[in-house]
């Protein structure tokens, strides 16, 4: 009762007033990161009877500017498409159905860079409210990635600078524009800070002449996918991926854009994936409330 009458207060301070939906139709403008959205979200969405048509207009690694002049490059040459198989342009997937949401992010490699959202996501939302003028933008917050992506090294950043630094971006984004936010990555934070198995760093100078099938560092209490062995051509690899989801940060993910867009709980979501624990799912299941309920929308009016 208390949570519902925050909300209900948060809401109206800040001129959100949602009311629950039992259909949407959801499209993505982004990449990988909104990409992983689509492998829960229509199970978690249908377990808790509610209804949902899901498209793409993604590309893996795509930032806002590429987005923008794809859809330049269209607007000059309508016979240029980029999405799927280079089938539709943004124009095209804009107006294959009357949207409910369309999101928009930033990509995950440029999210902690104010300087790279503007002018191009401006001219996304414009373009976007042109060609879907009744459907709700919103922007999914991505996350911050694990301790050990090389990349922070060349950044001279760790994970917590990074997450800090999107965390503002995405802010000021949403400021600018009066939109909401799926607060993706404050879950993904949330989780790292609450969970109660931890993930443990490792030391990188460990893997050094690792050979298959030596034991990894474990990965338990990771939300994204780490590391594994992975068979190639030439013989099985050590691959690392600090960056995407692994399956409870695919879950976790699903249940805060269902509670965020469906304005329903999460207590509705009856769907556990096979690679998740009842009592994991149920903690993840609370964290995405949490983050829902207590990340700080902007002002939308």
């Amino acid at each position: 009762m208390f949570r519902k009458i925050g909300f209900l207060m948060a809401a109206l301070l800040t001129g959100l007033v949602v009311s629950a939906a039992d259909e949407l139709k959801i499209l993505t403008v982004g990449n990988s990161f909104a990409d992983s959205a689509f492998r829960y979200l229509p199970k978690v969405a249908e377990s808790a009877g509610c209804k949902i048509l899901m498209d793409r207009a993604n590309l893996g690694g795509c930032p806002l500017d590429r987005h923008w002049k794809l859809v330049e490059a269209n607007e000059k040459n309508p016979a240029d498409k980029a999405y799927h198989g280079k089938k539709y342009s943004l124009k095209d997937m804009l107006q294959k159905e009357k949207w409910d949401i369309v999101t928009v992010q930033q990509a995950s490699h440029l999210s902690w860079k104010p300087e790279s959202y503007e002018p191009y996501l401006t001219n996304l939302i414009d373009y976007i409210r042109k060609y879907a003028p009744t459907a709700e933008i919103v922007i999914q917050q991505t996350w911050a990635y694990r301790f050990d992506d090389n990349r922070y090294k060349g950044w001279k950043i760790g994970q917590q600078e990074m997450y800090d630094k999107l965390t503002q971006a995405y802010r000021k984004a949403a400021e600018a524009h009066k939109l909401r936010v799926i607060p993706t990555g404050y879950a993904v934070q949330l989780g790292r800070e609450k969970q109660p198995v931890k993930y443990q760093p490792y030391d990188p100078a460990s893997l050094k002449g690792l050979k298959y099938p030596d034991a990894l560092p474990s990965e338990a209490g990771s939300w994204v996918t780490g590391l594994s062995w992975w068979k190639r051509k030439d013989g099985w690899k050590l691959h690392k991926d600090p960056a995407h989801l692994n399956r409870r940060g695919d879950y976790l993910q699903a249940c805060v854009w269902f509670a965020l867009l469906y304005n329903r709980p999460t207590s509705e979501i009856k769907f556990v994936p096979k690679e998740v624990t009842p009592e994991d799912a149920k903690f993840i299941r609370e964290l995405a409330q949490e983050a829902v309920d207590t990340y700080k929308q902007v002002e939308t009016k």
